[in-house]
């Protein structure tokens, strides 16, 4: 069975292939031998490796041969050398090549080798290689070598110590579980560790990125977070393992596939006894499993235990880390405790539990450097309620779950915090009715870590006891649904709790604050001043309202700096970050920090300065283990920021990593909306329309206007690039009738898209313009201009961009435009360092100015620089109506200093393809194959995007605008 992946793609491996050819082949000086033999577990992907550093060192010209060692020992001498003369591919070698591998075949055809003594075979072998190589480099390529048989073996050790008078280079791969005891494998390459010339790689498992990668890959799509969260926990990165999990969720199947389990119990099968009884037993336990534990619930010698343990370690299915072991493939953990019966889990868990209660001896206390990063106290609770819990004793559970959720909660562990008290609830359940007070912790703890549904679940029982408080439970509501992104709703639950006649002035307090920061969610900047101005006199009156107060101010501040002063106000916002932060309550903190970012990096446009903030914040919020939901807020801000001011390949970095948060609510609506950004500039169209349609459903019960307008924002410009513009006209109705929002920019912004929509229909006949829609789009334009003439300096000069932008379009809507007006647009944008925007205007303009015939040098010098700032941007869709309208203006689009200056078809057929970089020679290539962006960025390892700029690169500098074209040139020039 073949334990290396051979039919995936060969993911995260490109460093590791070139560093391999460069040591058997650049590296090695004229007449010297070299080896690297690379050691990995099986499934690890060492066959895929040698095969395609083979076929890299076959291209360079060497010589290679390629064999594999068979489980037959010494049955079969020299059998890979063998197999790899009769696999010999003789294509393009010359005459005398072919001829010595024939004479050496049938040297081995009339002698048996090893009849006229070792030293005379050696050096027979050599000579024959040596005639084969006929002065090229030769390469023997041999998998399995822990198989290897005793002539093979020597003849390695004979030519690599130099005495075969050849320059030879050999890459082997070995399995490492199997050079177990005294395998004579182990000796061989303790002797050739001392020769320099020689290595010994260590192949690891693939990274997180690298499995996403390749589970992607073999399914056909990206897999949703929790797919390859599991597929990354199960595999550990192991390809073969990535592949088979892959394989069965593309077909529909997501238990353990068959083919790894009779790898994995073939492999449990092969060790002693009480090894056998060790890895099972570290299945079942909390893993890692402390050494004096492991021996209280095996109950063998100690001298017994250990041997079984260190069988185990060399079989490669445990992993010791200083005194504690587990297994290396949580894979290998499900198909044990699978194969157990029922009674035999449950004593198992049961001497867990005994084990742990009585402690552990006094020398075996954790230290500090061996401690688990969630806390001793934390970690023994929690595994001593779940030993309890699964021996069927929910009564002795519940108290250690307890425990353990609050020491979590203690340590800022919301997660595990909340999978405490759910065990905690599920255990009191088990013994009589449901427990207000765990109901009530645990729907914290979920709301704490991001189980928005989760949250509100626990709350409706809570709720549905006897004597839960009715203003509690209306805050407790609206805050969880405002979190979940249900913010029409969340606003009736806090009216409803200032009218409750059991609010408390504290609660009144608390609900005011909280409603004053909804509010400004919602856009409603002057109720949200209002409400937070009455939460600071209601908290002034009531001692420890310091989170009311923060959020409040933060409320207050940022109404401020929008409406009437933005310096007050920032000061406002700041102070509420100090006051957060000496207050250490993790929420006030992630909240303080991410309205300083999203004022700064928004309305105020200090971009730079927000985005440097939301990071801090976000580093911070991360400490106090609010990762899933204050630290993805702040993230998704960053990200938008970054965007705003051109930055776009850092904002990707800061989305992705937010993603592996998998938030919820309405943190994964401001995420997928900072992706959606990105997708829809880059022209992604089903990841932009994927992202809408999610945040969609998350904003189904009421979402707010901070993320409506955007989404509907971006539903138009995206319709818009695919030429439907009656879709974006609806989108932008939709908008402008469902928002309440003072926010004058959001505002602009969707007017903008509504009336380039217009404008668009009007210039491409798509459909007919609606002069009801421009009329309303054109009376919105007149009311934000009226506010914005009321609002903050910054804030009125962000809204006066997106006007200027409205009234370029309306002119395109009389005749060809005002190229006046988008100059002004042009240079608006430039002074407020947002170039895509400013790329946009520029092209505009000189479609305005070639309309009115100008003849010029300005519509070619507004053309070239606003592709380069779109190509810079890799604004794919911007780029190509650039390049459009540059084609019929006849203008030459420069992209780099080796363009070519002349039209298309002019010049000697060699400096067509002299303006190509080597890379885009490559991708042009594969294009000529008749390959997709998606298939060469799978070949060259590389993302489609990047291929999709090489392409759009190698049309404008070849100056086609088709593959057929570009494919053409490439073939009438010999394929480069």
């Amino acid at each position: 069975m073949a334990s290396d992946v051979d039919t995936a793609p060969l993911v995260g491996r490109a460093d590791t292939v070139a560093m391999l050819r460069a040591a058997l082949l650049d590296e090695v000086p004229q007449g010297h031998t070299a080896a690297v033999f690379v050691n990995g577990e099986s499934g690890v992907g060492k066959s895929r490796l040698l095969d395609e550093v083979a076929t890299r060192l076959r291209s360079a010209g060497a010589v290679v041969l390629t064999g594999s060692c068979l489980d037959i020992g010494d049955a079969s001498p020299l059998h890979p050398l063998l197999q790899a003369l009769r696999r010999f591919d003789n294509g393009g070698s010359p005459a005398r090549t072919t001829s010595a591998v024939r004479n050496l075949l049938q040297m081995f055809a009339d002698e048996t080798p090893g009849n006229d003594g070792a030293g005379t075979l050696l050096e027979r072998v050599s000579r024959g290689l040596h005639l084969i190589a006929q002065g090229r480099p030769l390469v023997l390529v041999l998998d399995d070598l822990q198989w290897v048989d005793r002539s093979t073996r020597q003849l390695l050790l004979y030519l690599l110590a130099g005495l075969g008078d050849i320059q030879l280079s050999v890459l082997a791969a070995i399995r490492a579980e199997a050079l177990q005891g005294a395998h004579p494998l182990r000796r061989v390459l303790t002797e050739l560790r001392r020769l320099r010339s020689v290595r010994v790689l260590d192949l690891p498992p693939l990274g997180r990125a690298e499995t996403d990668q390749l589970a992607a890959a073999i399914v056909g799509r990206a897999l949703p977070p929790e797919a390859a969260e599991r597929v990354w926990r199960r595999s550990g990165g192991n390809p073969f393992m990535v592949e088979e999990l892959a394989r069965d969720l593309r077909d529909g199947r997501d238990g353990i596939p068959d083919s790894l389990r009779e790898i994995f119990l073939d492999r449990v099968d092969a060790l002693p006894a009480h090894a056998h009884e060790v890895v099972h037993a570290v299945a079942i336990g909390v893993e890692p499993v402390e050494h004096w534990l492991l021996a209280r619930v095996v109950q063998v010698p100690a001298d017994v235990l250990n041997d079984a343990v260190r069988a185990a370690v060399a079989h490669r299915l445990l992993v010791r880390s200083e005194d504690m072991y587990q297994l290396r493939h949580r894979l290998v953990a499900e198909v044990l405790e699978e194969e157990l019966l029922p009674a035999e889990r449950s004593a198992l868990h049961r001497r867990y539990a005994e084990a742990l209660a009585v402690g552990p001896p006094p020398a075996h206390h954790p230290s500090s450097a061996s401690r688990p990063a969630g806390g001793p106290a934390q970690l023994h609770h929690a595994r001593l309620a779940q030993h309890w819990r699964l021996a069927g004793e929910p009564a002795r559970a519940l108290p250690a779950a307890v425990a353990a959720a609050q020491e979590a909660e203690r340590l800022h562990g919301y997660a595990e915090a909340h999978r405490h008290w759910s065990i905690a609830v599920e255990a009191a359940a088990a013994t009589g009715p449901g427990d207000p007070v765990l109901l009530e912790r645990a729907a914290e703890a979920a709301h704490q870590c991001g189980e928005y549904h989760r949250a509100l679940a626990l709350l409706e029982e809570w709720a549905g006891t006897a004597g839960a408080p009715t203003c509690a439970v209306h805050i407790r509501r609206a805050r969880y649904l405002a979190a979940a992104g249900r913010s029409t709703l969340a606003e009736t639950e806090y009216q409803r709790a200032l009218d409750a006649p059991d609010c408390t002035p504290r609660e009144r307090a608390t609900a005011a604050a909280h409603l004053a920061e909804l509010l400004l969610q919602l856009g409603r900047y002057a109720d949200a001043g209002r409400r937070a101005r009455e939460a600071l006199e209601l908290a002034a009156k009531v001692e420890g309202t310091t989170s009311e107060v923060v959020r409040a101010s933060a409320a207050l501040g940022s109404s401020e700096a929008f409406l009437e002063d933005p310096d007050a106000g920032l000061a406002v916002v700041r102070e509420a970050v100090e006051v957060a932060e000496r207050s250490g309550r993790p929420e006030d903190v992630g909240m303080a920090y991410y309205h300083l970012a999203n004022l700064l990096t928004g309305p105020l446009n200090v971009v730079e300065e927000g985005v440097v903030v939301a990071r801090r914040g976000a580093e911070r919020v991360a400490e106090l283990g609010l990762g899933r939901t204050f630290e993805t807020r702040l993230l998704a801000t960053a990200a938008n920021g970054l965007f705003r001011v051109g930055q776009w390949a850092e904002a990707e970095k800061v989305i992705a990593a937010a993603l592996r948060h998998r938030p919820s609510g309405a943190e994964a609506a401001e995420l997928l909306l900072a992706r959606c950004r990105l997708s829809v500039a880059y022209g992604e169209v089903e990841a932009a329309d994927r992202d809408l349609e999610a945040v969609a459903t998350l904003l189904a019960g009421g979402g707010a206007a901070r993320h409506v307008l955007p989404m509907l924002t971006l539903r138009a410009g995206l319709a818009m690039w695919q030429g439907r513009h009656a879709e974006a006209r609806h989108a932008v109705a939709r908008g402008l009738t469902e928002s309440r929002s003072d926010d004058i920019v959001l505002l602009a912004t969707l007017a903008w898209h509504g009336l380039r929509a217009e404008a668009e229909a009007y210039a491409n006949r798509t459909v007919p313009v609606d002069p009801a829609a421009v009329r309303r789009l054109r009376e919105v334009c007149s009311r934000v201009r009226h506010r914005s003439a009321q609002a903050a300096r910054p804030v009125r000069h962000m809204a006066e961009g997106f006007l200027t932008l409205c009234d370029a379009e309306v002119a395109r809507l009389d005749g060809p435009g005002d190229p006046a007006l988008w100059g002004q647009a042009a240079q608006a944008w430039d002074r407020r360092n947002h170039p895509y925007p400013a790329a946009y205007s520029r092209l505009r303009q000189a479609e305005a100015l070639l309309a009115r015939r100008s003849r010029d040098a300005v519509p070619a010098a507004l053309l070239r620089e606003a592709h380069e700032m779109a190509q810079a941007l890799g604004a794919r869709p911007l780029s190509e109506e650039i390049a459009a309208l540059a084609t019929r203006a006849r203008v030459v689009l420069r992209t780099g200093p080796a363009a070519p200056e002349a039209a298309p078809g002019a010049g000697s057929a060699p400096d067509e393809l002299a303006a190509l970089t080597p890379r885009e020679r490559e991708v042009l290539a594969l294009v000529a194959e008749g390959l997709t962006n998606r298939e060469i960025g799978q070949r060259l390892f590389i993302s489609e995007r990047t291929i999709g700029v090489h392409v759009s690169h190698i049309f404008d500098k070849l100056q086609v605008r088709t593959r057929v074209q570009a494919s053409a040139i490439h073939l009438r020039h010999g394929r480069g």
